[in-house]
């Protein structure tokens, strides 16, 4: 197929959606989880679960890097745009997630913080050459698909000297967490959470590759199918995963072969690894504190990283109790689950992070699924 339209031909969905059908055995059921919030929204916008049996059980993971974010690191962030010297550059999608006290960045701007929005880290660099009195810091988040250019800015802002340009870094590790789900308690007593195989991400695939998912397939024996984003390339992939499971496999397959290989992209890899190291420990909102999961700037480029100049401190911050995000994260409870789904909280009063993001579960769920849930 060369052409988008090719992988969402309803006719292919529905060939596909019969074969998948005869497949499945009656006498099993298949608990599979999407780590990536763009798999979430895609199985819901395109009406995926309505194509499946009701022996296959799609479990959703933490989504994205702006689900996942613990509050008391975008408190850190607002901190720092009170200081009256600093601009601080933030990807749009983290401007509306609540952190404590119903504070947000966007509250922050209305306040009168300078607070940029921002396409590209290369953008963040610009603002720091266009305004030499300010400190520029960059509000760096993302899994493994936007580290690299992160990395790629961090070096740039070397190249040029640049003294008022920094990053505060929150960059994490996809397979940190895959880690983190299938040690948890829910997962291995399969009493909450059931998760019998992976569609893994293709964008952070891009990056790693799909070597790192090996250890998961033969260390914890769950297959793992690195799936694209379009509803032929979900489908196709499922498939594979039940394929392997009815014949007792658990390996690594690579759907999305058009973007992803085995080792991923060597230059990038190369890239992050000069500029960024693992830290010990990183917090994750739902999945708590995950070692070796984050990544810091390393010693050689320290004068650009945010923590160090401006000596920000985390502070432990309590969760908003009515908010059952961090469960959603876990994949131990729905959307739907949540009391104030779809009433209190909604997109444009999100009390939680996965009501906020484009790749988060509650957002799916409310802008595909809710009506659909409560029959």
């Amino acid at each position: 197929m060369r052409y988008i339209q090719g992988f969402r031909d309803g006719r292919t969905a529905e060939a596909l959606s019969k074969l998948i059908a005869e497949e499945v055995r009656a006498d099993r059921d298949y608990h599979l989880m999407e780590f990536c919030g763009g798999h979430t929204h895609a199985v819901f916008r395109h009406g995926i679960p309505d194509l499946l049996p009701d022996n296959i059980e799609l479990v959703h993971g933490p989504g994205c890097p702006v689900c996942v974010l613990p509050v008391s690191r975008l408190d850190m962030a607002i901190e720092l745009a009170s200081d009256r010297n600093v601009i601080l550059a933030s990807y749009g999608d983290m401007l509306r997630v609540p952190a404590s006290r119903r504070n947000s960045l966007l509250n922050a701007r209305a306040r009168g913080k300078d607070v940029r929005v921002v396409q590209s880290a290369v953008e963040a660099l610009a603002l720091a050459r266009e305004n030499p009195d300010r400190e520029v810091v960059l509000f760096a988040i993302g899994f493994e698909t936007t580290t690299p250019p992160t990395a790629l800015a961090i070096k740039q802002a070397a190249a040029l000297d640049l003294p008022n340009f920094s990053v505060f870094c929150n960059h994490v590790l996809t397979p940190s967490a895959i880690q983190s789900i299938l040690d948890s308690p829910e997962v291995r007593r399969l009493g909450q959470v059931r998760v019998d195989g992976f569609l893994g991400p293709s964008h952070v695939s891009t990056i790693i590759g799909s070597a790192p998912y090996e250890f998961f397939a033969e260390e914890y024996q769950r297959p793992v199918v690195i799936a694209g984003f379009e509803p032929l390339d979900v489908l196709a992939s499922i498939r594979m995963l039940i394929r392997q499971m009815n014949e007792g496999r658990a390996e690594v397959e690579n759907q999305f072969t058009r973007g992803v290989s085995r080792n991923g992209n060597e230059k990038a890899k190369a890239m992050v690894a000069e500029v960024l190291e693992l830290r010990p420990d990183f917090a994750w909102r739902g999945l708590g504190h995950v070692p070796y999961s984050g990544l810091r700037i390393k010693r050689e480029f320290r004068r650009f990283d945010a923590e160090q100049r401006f000596g920000m401190v985390e502070r432990d911050v309590r969760e908003n109790a009515a908010c059952q995000c961090p469960a959603v994260i876990r994949g131990v409870k729905k959307p739907t689950d949540c009391e104030i789904f779809g009433t209190v909280c909604t997109p444009r009063n999100p009390i939680g992070s996965c009501m906020v993001s484009d790749e988060g579960a509650c957002a799916a769920y409310y802008r595909y699924r809710r009506y659909a849930e409560a029959v």
